[in-house]
């Protein structure tokens, strides 16, 4: 059996929400939807944090290893760090097989994150 980790993304606040929040131009948000969209924000405020989500997102099948996607410009252990950072916002979950850890957005972070900013539709 592989030694693996599944490091999960944290409990939505309410079920009907998904992970974040209701779109902004639907109501004002309430304090704890506040906090988990910064949360997620400022997670993705910083350029090589950014890029690494990207970089996860895009990959094949929305999941890659640590190994395929650490060449952001910054050592090793600022890459474990800032993958770190997107784990505890809920961004990325995680998986170690073997000596390799593998990351995937989950398809409702996504979501969750387009629909905060989507404008209402025209009527």
């Amino acid at each position: 059996m592989p030694n693996a980790e599944v490091l999960p993304l944290p409990e939505p606040d309410t079920a009907d929400t998904g992970p974040c929040c209701p779109p902004l131009t639907e109501r004002p948000m309430t304090a704890a939807e506040a906090e988990t969209a910064a949360r997620m924000f400022r997670a993705l405020g910083d350029p090589v944090r950014l890029r690494l989500f990207s970089a996860v997102a895009s990959h094949e099948d929305g999941e890659a290893c640590v190994c395929d996607i650490s060449d952001v410009g910054v050592s090793q252990p600022t890459v474990s760090h800032h993958l770190k950072k997107l784990r505890e916002a809920g961004l990325l979950t995680s998986e170690r097989r073997g000596t390799w850890v593998y990351y995937r957005v989950e398809p409702a972070v996504l979501a969750a994150m387009g629909r905060l900013l989507t404008p209402p539709a025209a009527g």
